[in-house]
């Protein structure tokens, strides 16, 4: 394809690095998802002529994005077989004889199963683990929230596997030319990673981690039994005419209006300016002891005797997976069709009560549910929401969990071993669960995050132009006479704390596709192996701890702990700042510069 536009190199380069600083700035508005504003990068690339046609098609054959979706499904196979869940089962047991000790050894398996799959899964697996393991410790989750993303996150650390964005960097760096990375080649500084993180959180969790309430905790009294009651206003009732929030009867201790539903059709958007009439049909949540009073009152009619329906409050939390991401939650008719409520979402570190219907759902957004139980497990099931107070009660295919088990390991050690690339044993490990039908076909591609694709196909499109353009090799030339001078140890430092501090405020996997080549070029400049300088990148653009955005695990916990964004400040910048020398002075040991 012919150039739209003609450009000169140096034209190209500042180009290329002006539509990154836009991308970033578009990333921390948060005014679009970041895998769209990466695919407007570098559609704006495209059409200027500055990467190639031929090389954006070149990126698709890139294996590591591949590689992930792959993974994906393995750890895909592991949740449905039920894998996962038996730990969940053991941490639960143990919790009984001693809490400590189940925290401790959840904190560990978390570490270590996070070394060779994909952490987000295991995460949303052991948050209902973690809450009721604070319940028994009679402390608040947010005391353990925390710790089990950091745990999930330096896990990550220790293996090509554990993370995206490791697989990511490696393909970045195949691509440039660079050897490929050993499974367990990071191992090492992967060690020292998690042992410095456990010492953090012991020595300073209990001082410096927060007591929060969860928003099921302030929105709802769990001792007490609730009842969703339907009564209709009858014809002769003096409520007729009156405003549904002004009337009394509705507002008594242990009585809160949920709807008003006057034909087919809810009014629940805007009760305020609701006036009752003859057959509205007015949906209330009571205790036992008010639905009786109610049932005597003459204003009221109840619709029938078994209009009375037990209902339990719940947090779900909001997974990458969920079919709700990105829809509207008015337009998804949850009173219709599941006849269970939403009363409020809990995003960033705010409960939203009002205009509910108007939120657009996000990952990792928790959201308060009421209805009888058997209509929130219905919802949960077709949406793949998660209960964040109780693990998940859906049917296993336990018999089939040694196999997915057995996928997963052979995929870690073949590679190890180096019998065959990971892509092609990944590919294999897929193909015999779906055979075994360890998870069926729809199933395990609901389990591939796309968006996460998208942005990292995009962005090896932006990366690929970053070189292509001169720009990677004009940030080193202007970088390489005041590194040149700097020992080892600092040389290492700089690259690791510019691409933690990025990590932090934008995606992870856009730090590591621009910063993977900007290491190789500094390298290149300073005449040293890039090899050290990239582990630095791998480590530090997963290594990220001090705000809830920067990783998704962070994410996940954000709204479960109740957190404000200020907690993921005071906790992680002090771990985040320890890490870095200590994580920069060993690199240089294993990986000469």
């Amino acid at each position: 394809m012919d150039n739209l536009i003609t450009l000169t190199q140096a034209q190209a380069a500042f180009l290329t690095m002006a539509v990154v600083v836009g991308m970033f700035a578009m990333f921390l508005r948060e005014s679009y998802p970041t895998e769209v504003v990466a695919m407007g990068g570098l559609s704006i690339l495209l059409v200027t002529g500055v990467l190639p046609y031929q090389d954006a098609v070149t990126v698709l054959s890139n294996p590591a994005p591949w590689t992930i979706a792959a993974m994906f499904i393995i750890v895909g196979a592991l949740v449905r077989t039920g894998a996962l869940n038996a730990m969940t089962q053991i941490a639960e047991r143990q919790a009984k004889v001693s809490p400590a000790r189940a925290i401790a050894g959840g904190l560990l398996f978390v570490a270590l199963a996070s070394a060779i799959m994909n952490n987000t899964p295991l995460v949303v697996v052991m948050i209902p683990v973690f809450v009721q393991l604070a319940r028994t410790l009679g402390t608040s989750a947010s005391k353990l929230l925390i710790p089990l993303s950091y745990a999930a996150i330096v896990g990550g650390t220790m293996t090509l596997l554990g993370t995206s964005t490791n697989l990511l960097v490696d393909g970045v760096a195949r691509a440039s030319g660079m050897a490929p990375f050993g499974i367990l080649e990071i191992l090492p500084v992967g060690i020292v990673v998690v042992t410095w993180t456990f010492a953090y959180l012991y020595f300073m969790g209990p001082r410096l981690l927060p007591d929060r309430q969860s928003m099921a905790t302030m929105l709802s009294d769990r001792s007490k039994k609730k009842f969703f009651s339907e009564a209709i206003i009858p014809p002769d009732s003096n409520l007729i005419g009156r405003e549904v929030t002004d009337v009394q009867l509705f507002k008594r201790d242990g009585v809160r209006l949920i709807d008003v539903v006057r034909g087919d059709r809810s009014l629940r958007r805007n009760l305020k300016e609701v006036t009752l009439e003859v057959g509205d049909r007015v949906v209330l949540r009571t205790e036992m002891t008010e639905l009786l009073s109610l049932q005597k009152n003459k204003e009221l009619r109840r619709v029938d005797q078994l209009s009375a329906v037990e209902t339990k409050t719940v947090e779900v939390l909001i997974t990458p997976n969920c079919k709700m991401v990105g829809r509207r939650m008015g337009t998804m008719r949850l009173r219709r069709r599941y006849a269970v409520y939403p009363l409020a979402v809990h995003r960033r570190d705010a409960n939203i009560s009002q205009q509910i219907d108007d939120i657009v759902i996000r990952v990792g957004d928790t959201i308060l549910l009421e209805g009888a139980p058997e209509d929130i497990q219905r919802l949960a099931e077709d949406m793949n929401l998660g209960d964040v107070s109780e693990a998940s009660q859906r049917a296993y295919r336990r018999e089939r969990a040694p196999v997915a088990i057995g996928a997963l390991l052979a995929i870690v050690v073949l590679a190890a071993l180096g019998v065959a690339p990971i892509l092609l044993l990944a590919m294999l490990g897929v193909t015999l669960v779906l055979v075994t039908r360890c998870i069926d076909a729809d199933e395990a591609f609901s389990f591939v995050d796309g968006r996460l694709l998208a942005l990292i196909f995009a962005m090896l499109g932006v990366g690929s132009a970053l070189e292509s353009s001169g720009a990677v090799a004009m940030i080193a030339n202007a970088l390489s006479p005041v590194m040149m001078v700097l020992p080892p140890f600092l040389v290492v430092l700089v690259v690791y704390s510019l691409a933690s501090f990025l990590t932090e405020v934008v995606s992870n996997n856009a730090v590591a596709v621009v910063m993977t080549p900007i290491a190789i070029g500094l390298a290149s400049a300073l005449g040293v192996d890039p090899r050290p300088l990239v582990v630095a990148v791998m480590i530090a653009a997963s290594a990220s701890f001090a705000t809830p955005i920067g990783y998704q695990t962070n994410t996940l916990v954000y709204g479960p702990g109740g957190y404000k964004f200020t907690d993921f400040l005071k906790f992680g910048i002090p771990l985040n700042v320890t890490l870095a020398p200590i994580v920069s002075f060993f690199i240089p040991f294993i990986w000469p510069l």
